[in-house]
């Protein structure tokens, strides 16, 4: 805003300052075509297999990759409306250790679900 001049140009941004030894961070910007409901995008993430919501930040809870070192499970947090898109956008930070919720243990998770169905 302050480089381009445009003080009123939407945007939504994290900046996330931290160490990490083995674990992947990002930060995810989601487009929807309908009006996102955080309540339910709650509810979908707190009930999905391998996520688990790391999302307190009065208690400073968040996803970081230190604490998500060592887990099967990718944290999410930092939820929230995206600042561009509107109500059809959605904000996420997510962390996961690399070794054990990489590519292939998901290749594996998908292939068994197949063979379930």
């Amino acid at each position: 805003r302050k480089i381009m001049d445009l003080p009123g140009l939407p945007v939504s941004c994290t900046c996330v300052r931290i160490p990490t030894l083995r674990a992947h961070a990002e930060a995810i910007t989601i487009e929807t075509e309908k009006p996102v409901d955080l309540d339910r995008a709650y509810a979908v993430l707190n009930s999905s297999p391998g996520v688990a919501v790391a999302d307190d930040l009065s208690a400073n809870v968040y996803p970081m990759p230190l604490t998500a070192t060592r887990k099967y499970d990718v944290e999410v947090g930092r939820v929230r409306k995206n600042d561009v898109f509107g109500d059809n956008g959605l904000d996420l930070f997510v962390c996961g250790d690399q070794l054990l919720r990489g590519a292939a243990l998901n290749a594996v998770i998908i292939a068994e679900e197949v063979c379930l169905k």
